[in-house]
This record gives structure tokens, C-alpha cells and sequence, in this order.
């Protein structure tokens, strides 16, 4: 008995530890590659069984009574790729992003669409990308972000935006700007009132098959902004503040200081002299600084008060050589330039965001703050905003939401881009540095007021081209410009249908309607005692404009999949409708300065007021099919009705046809692993342009003649023809043929190559005609452009399954442009420009430099003769500008031969790096600046450094001529510098602080960031704006700013 007792419990304990030898604990802990934070929720399954659970608070969890035999977890999380790991008792699992599952989903025209699915061209940029660029308005952050899209540097005026072309030149003075599409809704406000910080993802639809659903609104390419949506679950708080200063971006034009300027203006006095005076050449020096010490040609002003040096300009500069005697001391030394901007401005801004809610609805509320101080002296931008997300499941069969946005922007802002003396720009970068800002002594010490105040020199004495009576540096403070706008967006939709397991399974009516409303209000105050407006003792002007759309649509959806093969279908109807109403009012004559108000003046100059109209009426229809995940088509139409054109050209018709095949799909490639995926993409469509320069009012009824009634602020009674009708006018319409290759290869290599050609015709311009008829031109249809060319992006993790991370993204694109046809004359010339048939846009219509007369320093030219038959004859040199510029030829374009940008992200645990540089090969610049400063005949303009090197003596041997007062030269192709450049464009360092601290705190994360922007450019032309516009002319403009900040990120 006892032996079976002992025999029953040695059974029974070695059942109980053969049961026990069948089950283990695992614990473990799963974190985020790319931040090293953990993962919250994500699930944790036992492979080959039910058991599993999911991650809490600190990316941990814990699996009991897990089966000996189990050998694989198996961990998934949205957005980041699934993993199987061997068990064992303790786990540690690095999750990596999926990249492919994050991008997989584009926002579309009218929808979203899987992006393996995709037959047109398309690139998204995201948050993080947009985050990495401190600027007020989100174009600015554009440039080196997607292939086929240019972006010019645009104002450093704060608050200012870049312009932005997608593919090309669309046009050759109709609207090339792409169509700005949020959440869903064409946009029509201030691109400024939307806080970057807001946007989720911003897609760049570049071709037909992308774009032709948008009519008439999307020939030039679209920009979809999505802006960031609710969550569910508790409330995230996310605070960001950013601080920064700015400097000038692009350094100085190199000019002459205070010796070397009187010395330049000698030579050019001599010169005089010697050709025009008839004064030998051993006694043109004496009679020279006769000339500029008194007489008509005066320069230093009475009894020499611009002379900055201690000696008379007569014992100042040897007549003989020309130079400023070597014990010469400066009275005084002021730069205007310096003067005019301000040292480190200022850059804040602060971001509040609150997102949450339940499985049914969600939302997101964010509040923003920017303040922007100008580089130059008194200009700001200020921006309040808020922005209000919702998102709500209402029943299984309904689904709506909204989002609001509202902006208020506030600038004081200056004159730029003209040459007059108010715009500071011209005023102080052209003003001789021997004239002060300041009234000086006869020692050369400033002279202060009763409040001790410096006094500022209002040039009455200075010569014309040095704004004679007139201080630019004053008018900063004297003068005012300030705008202020209220912004308002909105969109609404809803969306009813897809019942599942239904014969309207499926099937989805979606109706969405958005407004966009700025109330703005502008004045212009010119001071009463120093400037433009001393005759009339001061102006003021005051403006106020409204602008209001809507778009409102309505859209049918069938989407169903019958075993392989997939079909979605779509069509809608949809209206827009604009309205631009302004008014303002100009008075003059105040008693004193400061006033601002129009009750203040006492003669009304002007008066006006007017109103714009444009509304479009669509519908739309869409087709997308696709079988077995491997071969998609696409199709689409859209007929749009304008009323910018006259009844019997209203309506035009816009449509697209697409297909994908992935390659890597098929069977064939099944071996092939090294091949991710590989598709080939093909599109042509047709779209359509009728914004006939949206600025002026006359274009928006270009199909009517326009009146003006009455004369001289209504004193004349009257009416008379401004504008020509033109029934005639329709449709711009571009065809656009697209066929790309996209891969991934290694799991590390992707690239994307798409060659594309647009074609438009039809062209919209304002055709010219003889002055002597009355009217500069009318509208018309003028012809036919093509542009062809090739985008290319590749990206490459050079280190990827590491600590350290390493993406290299390279942007390529190259652009030919050609004029096929113009209406009526083979060719339209302006100025230093010319549009001719069988040439590219903005090409260079200058004279032919032949170098400088060593004997004599003129410049000379290239020439021919043409006989009666048209024939040109040899080419020949001569100093005859007239018989010159008889002889100009096409000296190239604006547009480069390559454009693109080259973009590094290091990761290494919390820290990240990012380089983003741009580029730009070929293309030329005619720099205005650079002209005035080496070819300006104004008495008292600044003179370039280069001028040290112009002909002085018989014998010379340069390619600049001899400077003389008066002397002017007509431009040449020495004036177009190469316009290629290498740019740092920004600079973005971040550390995210480990989680386990931010947990101990209460805060989810904490991130640190550096950035500088505009960091540094490489040219061919020091001072010069290489991306100031497309055409290639630069001016007298708010130079762009670098600006280097410091933010703090947190979320709890």
C-alpha cells in the first residue's frame, strides 16, 4: 500500500511539472526606431495561436501561459512595419517606420487613391518636412522639395510668399500660378493666413491625369493642402514656440567706398572734360575738379559740405593721377544702407494644439501667434489664427464634419521693386557713400535737435542722383504703408451611403461647400515735409477691399471590387463663384506731419471704386479600373462654363486618360527579390486656363469693351474706350503627355522618372497695338508653347537598419521651352526681350558687345548691314549705338538647363540632422542692379568696384569703357550674368529627449530644435539675386533673409 501511495504522488508531481514545462511567461518592451520613444498599443500575438495582447504606456507588455512549443511573436502597428521575433523570456523590439504603408494613401481631385493605384504624377510632402522651414508663408518652403516645381526666393518682406510653377510656363502673360486646393476646396484667400504649423501633407499634382478634374483652375498644376485632423482617444496638448533673428541672406553688391568713389567720379569728370569740353588731356584734370567743386555739374554741394575728407577736393585728388592724397582723413563715414536696416530682427512665434475625442467623432483646435520684424527698419508682420477641425461618424450611414480657419494679418510693410527714390531699396543701396544721413558740422560731427535727436540731411544741396531734398532713411519713419486683413475659411461636407452588405454597398453621395473671405484695409501716408509728396504738402490714401467665394459640389461614388477586378466611379456637379469689391479714396495738403487720417487733408485727389465678377459652372466625371492589383486605368471629364468668355465660347472641355502597370506583380517577377516594386505609368489629357491676368478688372469681362465716364476726377464730362472687346476670346488649353517609371529596389532604393510634355495653345495675352489708336492692347488668342522636359527623384538609405540612419534624396529636373506659334507677327519685342516663334520664353534681346576701343575706351559693338531683300550682310565692329541697336540678337533665356536639390537626414537615437541644398544650372539674369551701379550716369549714384578696372588711359586693355559724366550705354550681353547657383537652403538640427525623463514629468515628448534657413548661395555674381523671378530681370527688391532660430516641441 505505502509502496503505491509513494508511487501515485511521484506520478502526480511529475504530471504537475511536465504541465508547467508546457507553458512560459514572456515580458518585453517595444520601442520606435525612429524616435527611440515607446509604442503605445501596439499588438503583440503569439504566431499560430490566439494568445496575445497589446503595449502599454511605456511600449511594455507581459504574456503568460504562452505554449512552450510558440517559437515567433508577431508585432504590428499602424504605420510602422509588422515584425516576427524569436520568443524568449525577455523581448526587445525596434519598430521601424513603413514608409510605403504611410505613403500609400494620396490625397487626390476629389478623393484619395492608394498610390500604387496612381496613373498620373504626383509628390507629397509632410509635416515633418514642412516644420523643418520658419517661414510665415508656407510657398516659401516649396523650393528643393518636389522635382518639376519652381520657386522664385520671393520679397524678404515679412509675411511675404514665393511664386511657384509646377512643369513649366503654362502661358505667356495669362496666370502660370497652380491652383491651390484646401481640404478638398479650391482656395481663394491669403496663402500667409494659413499657419504651416496646421498642415498635415501638401500633394503637388503635376499632370492631366492628376489634375484635369479641376477644369479651367488646374492647367497650371495643383497644390492640395490636407490640414491635420482629431484623434481619438484623451485630449493631446501640443505646445511648440520658436525663436529666431534674421540677416540679409544675400550679402551686398560690392561698391566703391568714399576714395575710391571721388576718384571714379574724377576720371568720369576728366573724360568730360577731354571729349565734350575740348580741354587737352594734361589740363582735363585741373578743369575736372573745378567742375565737380562748382559750376552746373557741382556734385559736393555748397562750399563742399559733401566732401567727407578733411582737405578740398582741389588739394584732395592729384590731377595727374587721379588719386586721393594718401594723409586724407575722413570728417565723417556713413552708410545708408546700414542705416535703413535694422540689427537682428526679431522672429517669435508660439503654437497651442488640442486634439481628441471618441471612435465617432474627433477633432483638432490649434491657436497661433506670429510676430515678424522686418530687416529693414519699421516693417513687420503680425498673424493671430485659429484653426477648428471636426470629424463625426453621426450613424453607420452618415458621415460629416467641418473645419474653420481664421487669420488676422497685420504688416507695416515698404515700397519695393521700382526705382524711385521712396523705395528705400534704390534709394540707399544707389546713394554715393559720400553723402550723409545725418546734417553734419564743419568738423563732420552730427548735428542733434532740442530733444537730442540726430538731424536728418535732406539733400538740398545734392545733385540729382542723389534724391536731391529727399532722405529715404526718413521716410522710413515719416511714411507709412500698412495693411491689415481679417481671413476667413471655411468647409463643410457630408457624406451619406456605403452600406455594407447592401445593394448600395458602394455607393456614397458626398455634398461639400467652402467660402473663402478677406476683409482687408490698406493706407499709404507720404509725409508732408521730405519726400514724394512735399509739393502737396502730403498725401494720404486709404483702401478698403472684400473679397468672397464659394465652391460648392456635389459628388455620386461607386467604388466596388468583383473578385480581380476593381471599379470606382465618380460624377458630380459643381459651382464657384467669385466677387472683388474695392473702394478708396486720396486726399492731400496737411497742416503738419502725422496725420493719417483722410479728414485731416483738405483736396481730394482721387476717388474710386469697382467691382469684379467670375463665376464657373462644371460637371465632372471620373473612372478608375484596375485587375488583379497589377494593371489600372484611368479616365476623366469635365466640361466648365466661364464668364470671362463671350456666350459662344463659354463652355470648354477637359479630360484625361491613365494607366499603371506594376510590373512587379506579375508572375515573371516573382524570383526577382531584389526588385520591391516597379511600375510604369503613362497619361495625356487636356486642361484648361481662362485667368487673363486675374489683377486687372478689364480682364474679367475681356469679352466687353471698357469705358471710362468722365475726365480728370469727373471735372469732364464724358466717356471714352480704355479696353477692346473681343468675342472672340476662349479657351487656354494645355495638353499634357506624361510617361514615368517608378521603383524600389533593396528595400533602400527608390527613384521615380517621368518625362513630360506640355503643349498649350490658344494662348491668352494682352496683344499690342499702335499707341497712336488709343489703347496699349486687347486680349486675345496669340498662339502655341511646348514645354518639354524630365523629372527625377531618388532616394537612398545608406544606412538603414542601424543606430545610425542615413536618407540622401536627390532632385533633377530639366526644362526645354519653345514658342511654336504667335498670331498676326512672327515676334513681340519689349525692351531688352523678345518672344519670337521658334525660341524659348523670356529670351534676351540685347546688342552684341565687341569689346572696348583700346585708344579711345569706347565700347563697341557688333553689326551688319541688311540689303533691300532682308539679307543680312558680314558682321562688323563699330562704336555706333544707334546702327547696335539695329542689330540686337537673342542672347539666351532665363530658364535653366537643370534645376533641382540634394537633401541628407542623419538619425542617430534621439537626434536628427537634415541638409537641404538647391541648385540650378544655366539660364542668365539681366541684374538692373548691377547695370546701375556699373553703367549708371546719374551724378551722385553709388559706382560697383568693378569701375576700378574701366578704361582710363590710351592703351587700356579691358572689357569696361570709359565712365564719363552724361554718358550712357545701351544694354548688352555683358549685362546678362550667368544665373547659376548653389544654395544651402536650410539647416535643421532636433533632439528628442528620452521618453523615460518626459514620462517622470508628465509630458509625452519633448523635442529641441535649430534651424537656419537661407543659409548660404553661390554664384557668379556677388550681391545678385539668382532666383529673384522667372523672367530673369531683377530690381530694387526686399532682398531675402536668412534666419536662424531655436524651438521647443511638447506634447502631453
Amino acid at each position: 500500500m505505502k509502496r503505491k501511495l509513494m508511487l501515485l504522488l511521484a506520478c502526480l508531481f511529475v504530471g504537475i511539472g511536465l504541465v508547467t514545462a508546457q507553458t512560459q511567461t514572456i515580458t518585453g518592451v517595444v520601442i520606435s526606431e525612429e524616435d527611440g520613444q515607446p509604442v503605445i498599443g501596439a499588438s503583440v500575438l503569439v504566431k499560430g495561436t490566439q494568445l496575445g495582447t497589446i503595449t502599454g504606456v511605456d511600449g511594455d507588455f507581459t504574456l503568460s501561459n504562452v505554449p512552450s512549443s510558440a517559437k515567433t511573436l508577431q508585432i504590428t502597428y499602424i504605420g510602422m512595419q509588422a515584425q516576427d521575433v524569436a520568443i524568449k523570456p525577455n523581448v526587445k523590439v525596434i519598430m521601424k517606420s513603413d514608409t510605403e504603408m504611410l505613403d500609400e494613401v494620396m490625397v487626390i481631385a476629389y478623393g484619395t487613391t492608394k498610390k500604387e493605384s496612381f496613373t498620373g504624377s504626383a509628390e507629397v510632402i509632410k509635416s515633418e518636412k514642412l516644420k523643418e522651414r520658419p517661414v510665415a508663408n508656407v510657398t516659401k518652403a516649396l523650393d528643393g522639395m518636389v522635382a518639376g516645381v519652381q520657386t522664385t526666393s520671393g520679397s524678404g518682406q515679412p509675411g511675404s510668399g514665393s511664386s511657384v510653377v509646377v512643369r513649366g510656363y503654362g502661358s505667356i502673360n495669362s496666370s502660370q500660378s497652380p491652383l491651390y486646393v484646401v481640404d478638398g476646396v479650391p482656395y481663394d484667400g491669403n496663402i500667409s493666413a494659413i499657419n504651416p504649423n496646421d498642415i498635415e501633407t501638401m500633394t503637388v499634382l503635376k499632370d492631366a491625369s492628376a489634375g484635369a478634374l479641376y477644369g479651367s483652375r488646374g492647367a497650371n498644376g495643383v497644390i492640395m493642402i490636407t490640414t491635420k485632423k482629431g484623434n481619438s482617444g484623451k485630449v493631446k496638448v501640443n505646445l511648440k514656440a520658436n525663436w529666431g533673428v534674421s540677416s540679409r541672406a544675400i550679402p551686398r553688391y560690392e561698391t566703391m567706398d568714399e576714395a575710391g568713389y571721388l576718384e571714379t567720379i574724377f576720371q568720369s569728370y576728366k573724360n568730360n572734360q577731354i571729349i565734350n569740353g575740348g580741354v587737352s588731356p594734361e589740363l582735363a584734370g585741373v578743369a575736372a575738379l573745378e567742375a565737380m567743386k562748382s559750376g552746373s555739374t557741382a556734385m559736393l554741394g555748397q562750399n563742399e559740405q559733401y566732401n567727407p575728407f578733411n582737405y578740398s577736393i582741389t588739394e584732395l585728388i592729384d590731377p595727374v593721377t587721379g588719386k586721393v592724397r594718401s594723409d586724407a582723413k575722413l570728417r565723417y563715414s556713413e552708410d545708408w544702407m546700414d542705416e535703413a536696416l535694422k540689427s537682428n530682427p526679431l522672429r517669435q512665434e508660439y503654437v497651442a494644439s488640442f486634439s481628441g475625442g471618441s471612435d465617432k467623432t474627433k477633432y483638432m483646435f490649434s491657436l497661433g501667434y506670429l510676430d515678424e520684424e522686418g530687416l529693414l527698419k519699421t516693417t513687420k508682420f503680425n498673424r493671430y489664427n485659429g484653426r477648428l477641425n471636426i470629424d463625426s461618424e453621426v450613424t453607420n450611414w452618415l458621415k460629416a464634419g467641418m473645419s474653420a480657419n481664421y487669420s488676422r494679418n497685420e504688416s507695416n510693410t515698404a515700397v519695393e521693386n521700382s526705382s524711385g527714390s521712396s523705395n528705400v531699396w534704390y534709394s540707399a543701396q544707389l546713394m554715393a557713400p559720400i553723402f550723409p544721413v545725418f546734417e553734419k558740422d564743419a568738423n563732420g560731427a552730427t548735428i542733434y535737435d532740442n530733444l537730442g535727436n540726430a538731424v536728418f540731411d535732406y539733400g538740398k544741396n545734392r545733385p540729382a542722383g542723389a534724391s536731391s531734398e529727399w532722405n529715404t532713411i526718413a521716410t522710413l519713419y515719416d511714411d507709412m504703408y500698412s495693411t491689415q486683413s481679417d481671413n476667413l475659411s471655411g468647409r463643410v461636407y457630408a457624406e451619406l451611403g456605403d452600406l455594407k452588405n447592401t445593394f448600395l454597398q458602394g455607393l456614397k453621395f458626398s455634398v461639400n461647400y467652402g467660402f473663402d473671405l478677406i476683409n482687408s484695409a490698406g493706407a499709404t501716408y507720404y509725409n508732408p515735409y521730405n519726400g514724394n509728396s512735399v509739393a502737396v504738402k502730403g498725401t494720404i490714401q486709404k483702401a478698403t477691399a472684400r473679397t468672397f467665394s464659394y465652391t460648392f459640389n456635389q459628388l455620386l461614388t461607386y467604388d466596388r471590387k468583383f473578385g480581380d477586378h476593381h471599379f470606382e466611379a465618380l460624377v458630380g456637379h459643381e459651382f464657384y463663384k467669385y466677387r472683388y469689391d474695392y473702394l478708396s479714396a486720396t486726399k492731400t495738403g496737411f497742416p503738419f506731419g502725422g496725420l493719417y487720417e483722410l479728414d485731416a487733408a483738405t483736396t481730394i485727389t482721387g476717388a474710386s471704386s469697382y467691382q469684379n465678377n467670375y463665376a464657373v459652372q462644371s460637371v465632372l466625371s471620373r473612372l478608375n479600373y484596375d485587375f488583379a492589383d497589377k494593371y489600372y486605368l484611368s479616365a476623366s471629364f469635365r466640361t466648365d462654363g466661364s464668364s470671362r468668355f463671350y456666350k459662344d465660347n463659354r463652355w470648354g472641355k477637359f479630360w484625361s486618360v491613365g494607366g499603371n502597370w506594376r510590373i512587379s506583380h506579375e508572375s515573371f517577377m516573382s524570383d526577382i527579390t531584389w526588385i520591391n516594386n516597379l511600375s510604369l505609368k503613362a497619361s495625356y489629357g487636356v486642361q484648361g486656363n481662362d485667368a487673363i491676368l486675374n489683377g486687372t478688372k478689364q480682364n474679367f469681362y475681356a469679352w466687353q469693351s471698357f469705358y471710362d465716364l468722365g475726365y480728370a476726377n469727373s471735372s469732364m464730362s464724358g466717356a471714352a474706350v480704355t479696353s477692346l472687346e473681343n468675342k472672340e476670346l476662349k479657351w487656354e488649353k494645355n495638353a499634357n503627355l506624361n510617361i514615368g517609371i517608378e521603383a524600389k529596389l533593396f528595400d533602400r532604393v527608390s527613384a521615380t522618372i517621368e518625362w513630360y510634355q506640355r503643349k498649350t495653345t490658344d494662348m491668352l495675352m494682352s496683344f499690342p497695338m499702335a499707341t497712336s489708336l488709343g489703347f496699349d492692347g486687347y486680349n486675345k488668342n496669340v498662339g502655341s508653347m511646348r514645354n518639354t522636359g524630365i523629372d527625377l527623384t531618388l532616394g537612398v538609405d545608406i544606412f538603414k537598419d542601424t543606430p545610425f540612419t542615413w536618407n540622401l534624396t536627390l532632385l533633377g529636373s530639366t526644362i526645354k521651352n519653345k514658342v511654336l506659334q504667335l498670331a498676326d507677327k512672327p515676334e513681340i519685342i519689349s525692351g531688352s526681350y523678345i518672344i519670337r516663334e521658334g525660341e524659348t520664353l523670356y529670351s534676351f534681346y540685347t546688342a552684341t558687345a565687341a569689346g572696348v576701343d583700346p585708344a579711345t575706351g569706347e565700347q563697341l559693338y557688333w553689326a551688319w548691314d541688311t540689303d533691300e531683300n532682308g539679307v543680312k550682310g558680314k558682321k562688323y565692329i563699330t562704336n555706333d549705338m544707334a546702327k547696335a541697336t539695329a542689330c540686337k540678337e537673342i542672347q539666351g533665356s532665363r530658364i535653366p538647363d537643370l534645376y533641382g536639390s540634394i537633401n541628407n537626414t542623419f538619425k542617430y537615437k534621439g537626434f536628427d540632422l537634415s541638409i537641404l541644398c538647391t541648385y540650378s544650372i544655366g539660364g542668365k539674369v539681366l541684374d538692373g542692379i548691377y547695370n546701375t551701379l556699373l553703367y549708371g550716369n546719374y551724378v551722385g549714384q553709388a559706382k560697383s568696384k568693378m569701375l576700378e578696372r574701366a578704361w582710363r588711359n590710351p592703351g587700356d586693355i579691358t572689357d569696361i569703357p570709359r565712365i564719363e559724366i552724361g554718358k550712357s550705354y545701351i544694354v548688352t550681353d555683358n549685362s546678362l550674368i550667368d544665373a547659376s547657383y548653389f544654395a544651402i537652403k536650410n539647416i535643421a538640427l532636433g533632439y528628442s529627449l528620452p521618453s523615460k525623463w518626459m514620462k517622470s514629468i508628465g509630458f509625452d515628448s519633448a523635442r529641441l530644435t535649430a534651424t537656419a534657413d537661407n543659409v548660404v548661395l553661390f554664384n557668379h555674381l556677388k550681391g545678385m539675386d539668382p532666383q529673384y523671378n522667372f523672367t530673369g530681370g531683377t530690381n530694387f527688391g526686399y532682398v531675402p533673409v536668412r534666419t536662424i532660430s531655436f524651438g521647443i516641441d511638447i506634447t502631453f
